[in-house]
């Protein structure tokens, strides 16, 4: 892992934050960054090939965590469980979710409670064929095991601790 280029370089985003003691962490966060837009690049077009072309990551990963397990959620855990701040692009990509069709609303007291429609859980499942055929099947007898991927995405999760924990301190100062 602290390979570096055989000309001495580092793979790093930015390379005044890559100076001096911990730039590893800086190679990582570019690894993140190109993840996160492989990712993202990946998500649009799944979904287009899915049937539905004008939706944003976000959007997506709403959808799919409204349809996890089939139960009804509020906008206050859709943004916990998704680990976002900013519930103004949550509610704004929910409305648009549900002016699509792909999602349903029911006020219950105070509260809004969302859902997937049967449109929204038919796309989650087309996105899931396509999933399947073309990012599965080409990982299988890949460098990666499951226990690979299970053990990357607790870094991950510990890792955005860390960054969290890290905003919360920069914000106090």
């Amino acid at each position: 892992m602290s390979e570096q280029k055989p000309d001495g370089r580092r793979i790093v985003s930015s390379r005044h934050l890559a100076d001096g003691e911990g730039w590893e962490l800086s190679e990582l966060e570019f690894g993140l960054i190109i993840a996160f837009n492989a990712f993202s690049r990946w998500m649009t077009r799944c979904m287009a090939a899915s049937g539905h072309s004008d939706l944003s990551p976000l959007e997506i990963l709403i959808l799919h965590n409204t349809n996890h397990r089939n139960r009804d959620k509020r906008l206050s855990d859709i943004c916990f469980l998704l680990n976002i701040e900013d519930t103004h692009t949550v509610n704004y990509a929910l409305r648009k979710l549900v002016k699509a069709g792909l999602i349903e609303t029911e006020k219950r007291g105070k509260e809004v409670f969302y859902r997937t429609s049967p449109d929204g859980a038919a796309l989650c499942q087309a996105y899931r064929d396509v999933r399947r055929q073309c990012l599965l099947e080409g990982m299988s007898g890949g460098d990666l095991s499951g226990e690979d991927l299970r053990q990357l995405a607790r870094v991950l999760r510990g890792l955005s601790g860390q960054y969290d924990q890290a905003s919360r301190a920069a914000a106090s100062l």
